[in-house]
């Protein structure tokens, strides 16, 4: 078991333990001490943040562990996490850091590293700054006054994002369409609305005004009913809600429907197949994706992989077996050809261009899939016992299974980035899902809360 890393990097709340100036010195340290700094101009991080006011606390912290390593620091600011990824590739940087708590609350924070191909770090190097940090105080001393690293202020690389972001659709022009946009007040409150805007899209621009405190509140990809509202207070032809980070991404139609990945990474798996651009005729996604998706592929002849949830799961799949596009129901889109992970601007510039190109609606694009019935239930939790330690737990999940044998599913887990547990219950009828929903649930709060 690991102590700092979880599934997404480092998370918790700010302040307080392991999300402290203390920690964030030392795995500032420990990542230059990883990635072998040897003096100043020997190696390089790229640091971007989203607008929590906790930020500059963690910035400036992991930065001055990192001169005192002897690595440089190049400083980004607010910027989504995928716009890191690249700019630590197309920088030639020895690794990339995101001070990010992605969909979580302001109180909340954490630190993604990249390697310098840009993809999150393997286990392996995880494990190892962790050892670093959790061992003891790693000593600078070695590295004297001439060898400190410098941090340089990157002023133009929300430019340089942008242009790549444009360029994975040729910089086709969105003339025509009207988009509103929910930034969440996260990251990409300022670059995302230039990059449709100067794709020539007519943009109506929502949650732009961070302060600090209200990153993902009541906006964004997991609160979709703002994005909702202004689409048909508009008559906008499409929504679109982006995460704290922008690395994931959740739609809405015109008439008001929420899109959510599955239709996404089926809708672009289609064109991309019309397109004999999908590698191996083949897609990645997650337990979590609804039964009907994999029902649409197949019929269409594409083939499906399925991993565990976590969009790392599904970029490992992917690379491993040399496929480009891939995703989570939750709007995680790894669009291989252009980005190392999730990217909700680009996943989202492809579907405008699918639009723009085909003169087809949003609601006729995601049409091609009967979604089994399906509910995704989220419960607080004080700790996360093994399950096989929650009284009756293990039995009331069996039966459910029994249930539902081959005309449904249940998976019961713990988030990686948050002390809740999910329960998602697919079967053939809706009352089936809420009943076992209910059987469930009831069951985990007697035990656990």
């Amino acid at each position: 078991m690991r102590e700092l890393f979880g599934t997404d990097g480092i998370r918790g709340k700010a302040n307080t333990y392991p999300i402290t100036p203390e920690i964030a010195l030392q795995v500032g340290k420990a990542i230059a001490h990883v990635f072998k700094a040897e003096g100043h101009g020997s190696a390089k991080a790229v640091i971007g943040k989203d607008t929590r006011l906790s930020g500059y606390m963690i910035e400036t912290a992991l930065t001055s562990g990192i001169v005192s390593m002897g690595m440089d620091v190049f400083l980004v600011g607010p910027m989504p996490t995928p716009a890191v990824a690249h700019l630590t590739k197309s920088m030639c940087a020895s690794c990339g850091i995101m001070i990010t708590a992605s969909h979580n609350p302001s109180d909340d924070n954490g630190i993604k590293i990249f390697s310098s191909d840009g993809f999150k770090l393997p286990d392996d190097i995880e494990l190892d700054i962790e050892t670093h940090v959790l061992g003891g105080e790693i000593t600078s001393a070695h590295i004297s006054t001439h060898l400190l690293g410098k941090a340089y202020r990157i002023e133009d690389a929300r430019g340089r994002y942008i242009e790549f972001a444009k360029s994975s659709i040729k910089n086709q022009s969105l003339k025509g369409l009207k988009i509103v946009l929910d930034c969440a007040n996260g990251a990409a409150y300022f670059l995302a609305p230039l990059i449709f805007r100067e794709l020539g899209a007519t943009v109506y621009p929502i949650a732009i005004n961070p302060d600090g405190f209200n990153i993902n509140e009541k906006c964004g990809a997991t609160y979709t009913d703002t994005m909702k509202s202004e689409v048909l207070k508009t008559k906008a032809d499409i929504g679109i809600a982006l995460d704290g980070d922008a690395d994931r991404v959740i739609f809405c139609d015109s008439k008001g429907n929420i899109i959510n990945g599955d239709r996404i990474i089926g809708l672009c798996a289609l064109d991309f197949a019309r397109k004999k651009r999908l590698s191996k005729n083949t897609v990645v996604i997650t337990t979590m994706s609804n039964l009907g998706l994999s029902d649409a592929l197949k019929k269409n002849g594409i083939n499906v992989e399925v991993t565990d949830v976590g969009d790392r799961y599904v970029i490992d799949r992917m690379r491993s077996l040399g496929l480009n596009l891939g995703g989570e129901q939750s709007g995680h889109l790894i669009f291989m050809d252009y980005a190392t992970t999730g990217d909700g601007i680009i996943s989202s510039l492809h579907v405008l261009n699918l639009m723009a190109s085909t003169g087809k609606s949003l609601t006729e694009l995601a049409d091609f899939m009967t979604e089994y019935p399906q509910k995704l239930t989220n419960i607080n939790v004080k700790e996360k016992v093994p399950f096989e330690n929650v009284p009756g737990l293990l039995d009331i999940i069996k039966k459910c299974e029994e249930d539902l044998s081959s005309e449904g599913r249940v998976i019961v887990r713990y988030s990686g980035t948050e002390n809740k547990i999910r329960i998602l219950i697919e079967a053939s009828s809706e009352k089936k899902v809420n009943e076992w929903t209910e059987k469930i649930g009831n069951t985990i709060r007697k035990g656990l809360t």
